[in-house]
């Protein structure tokens, strides 16, 4: 008799298929100093160059040594019965950028503690929660910031004013029992609950994310590394750890650093700045303002030797207006990865010439220690260039959720691929595909999916064919409820010079999708609003009224009864109101059904 299976115990892959894609394309591991945990790494960079500038804000800096001696005091400080800091427990930290906010890290981490970032400009609810959460039983601030912590329960340390008392401390290191299976942060991201949830990244995982750092960007003692991201955000993490152990200076953008494109240029090129760690959204923000500006010639900064962006897809036709503007003379990276995966666990460096960017930009292959594996329901490898979820193994994954075991299992699973009885994967709800090459593109969001028509239609795909327009610097798109009920579709463009029109724009995408992804709404923004992370901000898009003539044309009214008819059909069919004769049924949402 025969022996019955179910189509998922069906493989799709040949087993040469299945061992490229489970093995060659995951052979990545590399030695990195596991038994070290980061203050270490960073207190052997202060033997080396003690006299070095470890960190610049405006026009103060500390070199290594001040650094770890500052750091040192705050530590013996915490570990003082009075505060009781000890391995796994978390510490806040709210504070502005500056050379404290430095300190306060590195002094954490030296007494063993977690560091918790609180971006003092989150609401005082938001603050207070992730505090009880976190059952934080002190928290370092400036005197400046006392009032966004008013009735918390919590022991606060202002390390400034109070900076003679913490002085008294001994400034030697010290000695604490913390070890790397420790956790060494505490990142919040937003929860599925509507409450932020705190991801527990553990000292191991990131020693290797800032080792491979280190190589990745090429980093040496004379760079100059921009701190630009908030605190609270898990790529400051990188901005700042692998710069130390290089024995690079951090420079901190403060408040007061201009943001708007040709200013923020002269101020990265005043300060030296050679390496960038951007948001795409604002480095898609940065290009288009340049682009704007034709009188200036190489505009980009000659101090800058690479610029790596992360946190969402980059444009193709961005990249091709940052050529343009002289970007092929500096390196620049994608990277990808969630907080979950210790910032970041891909990276694509693309070849720097017009004719070889590709429509849409890979997030590249595993870096070293990780396993990358594009997967479907059942956990099954799909063939090259089929989509699935990506999963995401390795010594740099989280602990978990702090607090959320159900929401820990639920995201953390067994590794069913490793040979380690505990090796984990981390399920991201990332769609993505392989590329013949090993790399791999990322597709969206499995939670961006909307239904049109009964189509399953994913929002990243028509931002992709947008975005190969010429004239498009970015595009978001929607999914709006109609005034039937249904889904109907609405792309928001910021354009690289003038706004092509509508009708240019759904001729464009009638050559790449199907009639159905082609949005009938398109809404041109200066630029696209962000969170305080930098990352875009969908919830602020402003969403046009149903009624909004989505053809961009003048309206024109019925002339006689035979259109009159064919528009009040049209009005009840497509419940929109008022129709001109001169808009098109399909443009309008219409379609055969």
């Amino acid at each position: 008799m025969s022996e019955l299976y179910s189509t998922s115990q069906l493989s799709q892959l040949t087993e040469a298929e299945r061992h490229r894609v489970l093995v060659e394309w995951n052979s990545t591991g590399s030695e990195f100093p596991q038994d070290k945990c980061i203050h270490q790494l960073v207190e052997q960079q202060v033997e080396r160059t003690p006299a070095a500038i470890a960190v610049v804000e405006r026009n103060r800096s500390l070199t290594y040594q001040e650094l770890n001696r500052r750091a040192n005091q705050l530590a013996n400080l915490l570990l003082t019965r009075e505060y009781g800091v000890a391995p796994d427990v978390p510490v806040g930290i709210c504070m502005d950028r500056s050379l404290e906010m430095a300190v306060a890290f590195l002094g954490v981490l030296k007494a063993g503690g977690v560091c918790v970032p609180l971006d003092p400009d989150y609401p005082q609810a938001r603050l207070a929660y992730m505090l009880e959460d976190a059952k934080m039983p002190v928290v370092i601030t400036q005197g400046q910031l006392l009032p966004r912590l008013a009735n918390l329960n919590a022991q606060i340390i202002r390390l400034s004013p109070d900076w003679q008392v913490i002085a008294n401390q001994d400034h030697n290191n010290p000695s604490s029992s913390v070890t790397p299976e420790n956790a060494a942060y505490i990142i919040y991201t937003s929860g599925s609950t509507g409450k932020p949830r705190g991801v527990l990244l553990g000292h191991r995982g990131l020693v290797n994310h800032n080792t491979m750092m280190v190589r990745l960007f090429e980093l040496q003692p004379r760079d100059r590394v921009l701190q630009f991201a908030s605190i609270s955000f898990d790529v400051a993490i990188e901005e700042i750890f692998p710069a130390w152990i290089a024995g690079a200076t951090v420079v901190l953008r403060t408040d007061d650093t201009p943001l708007a494109a040709s200013e923020f240029m002269a101020w990265v090129q005043e300060a030296r700045i050679t390496v960038l760690d951007l948001p795409t959204a604002y480095w898609h923000e940065w290009v288009h303002e340049l682009s704007e500006l034709s009188e200036l010639n190489d505009p980009l900064p000659e101090s800058v030797r690479l610029v790596a962006v992360g946190g969402e897809k980059p444009s193709s036709s961005a990249l091709l207006a940052w050529l343009k503007l002289g970007g092929a003379r500096m390196r620049w990276l994608n990277t990808y990865g969630p907080s979950e995966t210790s910032v970041i666990a891909t990276a694509f460096e693309p070849k720097l010439s017009i004719d070889a960017i590709p429509d849409l930009i890979p997030i590249g292959r595993p870096l070293p220690n990780y396993r990358v594996y594009v997967l479907d329901e059942e956990l099954n490898p799909v063939p090259i260039g089929v989509s699935g979820e990506l999963h995401i193994g390795g010594v740099g994954l989280a602990h978990g959720y702090l607090n959320r075991p159900e929401a820990t299992a639920a995201k953390f699973i067994p590794d069913p691929f490793s040979p380690e009885p505990d090796a984990r994967l981390y399920k991201t709800g990332d769609l993505a595909r392989y590329l013949p090459d090993g790399n791999i593109e990322f597709l969206g969001r499995t939670d961006f999916q909307v239904k049109i028509r009964g189509f399953r239609v994913e929002l990243e795909e028509i931002e992709i064919a947008l975005n190969s327009h010429p004239g498009v610097s970015e595009s978001v798109v929607l999914a709006a409820e109609d005034q039937t009920g249904g889904n109907c579709l609405v792309a928001f463009i910021v354009p690289l010079r003038g706004a092509p029109p509508a009708a240019e724009l759904r001729a464009f995408l009638h050559k790449k999708l199907p009639e159905y992804m082609v949005p009938p709404t398109f809404v041109v923004l200066k630029s696209f609003p962000l969170t305080p992370n930098g990352k875009l901000d969908r919830r602020a898009l402003p969403m046009p009224p149903p009624e909004r003539d989505a053809a961009g044309e003048g309206f024109v009214a019925p002339t006689d009864e035979v259109e009159s008819q064919l528009v009040k059909i049209w009005e009840e069919i497509l419940a929109r109101n008022p129709i001109g004769v001169r808009q098109n049924f399909f443009d309008l949402g219409g379609h055969s059904l």
